[in-house]
């Protein structure tokens, strides 16, 4: 399923309309991969076991489709070609680990709908559901600070040192990379300050990018970015952007969501997306969640349909959340289980 030659923001509401109005994006990735066994101690968080375990990252890529998930995004938030060669890696190779990470998501595609196709599940009972669909790849791109693993990503505080073309020429040749990978379209995640969205807005318009993006931004407060940048700029950037084909909010807590689509509605037509964290505390100075400060999946997913009332068409979470939020979601929003088959 891709958008092909189609102008993007048709083949976008052509694909919300397939998919009942409302589409599903997958949850937290690094604790997926955490709970199967990776060590992701490391700069590269995620993006390390796409040198290490590519098998799991496939299979956690497969888990979120079986739990209902229209979208399901790359390994490539903290994969950089910078991060990858202070690891000893060259240019080549590094470039190659980003292409990587989009095969590896379309292979689960080609296989999910396999299963589709074969009625294939492990256990009755299990609530997993084979149902062949429109399913996108989104090729994850993260901020700056991600690359820097600082937690700057957190505050959108990048330094006096650091403007736009610092930003553009830190981030071309790696959206150059995953827009030519296969990839749907490019996921630009968790997004601190207005600076970084210019930077995007920028390449977007400088670079022959053939497909789609969508802008997603982060706050703490519930009114801002992070930064301290007001989302209403920040959106207005996207919405300006002919690239851009959704806008949104990600990494947040669940409190703050319906206000942040209400906000963000005010400013752009184009549809909505929202994928929070669990509500848990990042502690960037320890590298930890905060354990036992977020809320349960049950209380994640009883917002769900505040926010679809609110004008949000994509839906899904981000760190901290599982494949079983994700069918919570999916449920929700009774997508799919009219197709789930089990022996």
């Amino acid at each position: 399923m891709g958008f092909g030659s189609v102008e993007p923001s048709s083949a976008l509401y052509d694909f919300l309309q397939k998919s009942g109005g409302c589409a599903v994006i997958d949850g937290g990735l690094a604790t997926e991969l955490e709970r199967h066994g990776a060590d992701l101690n490391d700069p590269l968080w995620s993006g390390k076991c796409l040198l290490t375990s590519p098998e799991l990252i496939q299979r956690v890529h497969l888990d979120y489709l079986e739990a209902g998930a229209d979208i399901i995004i790359t390994a490539s938030y903290q994969a950089t070609i910078q991060g990858f060669e202070t690891k000893g890696l060259s240019r080549e190779a590094s470039e190659a680990l980003l292409r990587k990470s989009v095969e590896i998501a379309l292979e689960a595609r080609n296989i999910y709908y396999q299963r589709c196709k074969d009625c294939i599940t492990d256990d009755a009972g299990n609530d997993k559901f084979f149902e062949t669909r429109p399913i996108l790849v989104a090729a994850s791109v993260g901020s700056y600070g991600a690359y820097l693993a600082d937690g700057s990503e957190y505050s959108g505080n990048y330094g006096d040192a650091v403007n736009v073309e610092t930003l553009k020429d830190f981030h071309r040749r790696r959206v150059q990379v995953l827009a030519g990978s296969g990839a749907d379209l490019i996921a630009f995640e968790t997004i601190p300050n207005k600076l970084e969205a210019q930077a995007y807005a920028q390449l977007l318009g400088e670079e022959d990018i053939n497909i789609p993006a969508w802008f997603s931004f982060n706050s703490k407060d519930g009114i801002n970015v992070v930064s301290g940048d007001s989302l209403r700029d920040c959106v207005s950037i996207a919405d300006s952007c002919e690239k851009v084909v959704a806008v949104g909010i990600n990494c947040t807590p669940p409190r703050f969501i319906h206000g942040l689509i209400l906000s963000t509605k005010e400013v752009t037509t184009k549809p909505v997306l929202v994928y929070p964290n669990s509500g848990e505390t990042y502690d960037a100075v320890h590298k930890e969640w905060v354990v036992s400060t977020g809320v349960s999946d049950e209380g994640f997913v009883s917002y769900v349909s505040k926010w679809r009332e609110a004008g949000a068409s994509l839906i899904g979470g981000c760190c901290r959340t599982t494949p079983h939020t994700i069918r919570g979601i999916a449920s929700a929003l009774h997508k799919g289980y009219e197709g789930k088959k089990e022996k």
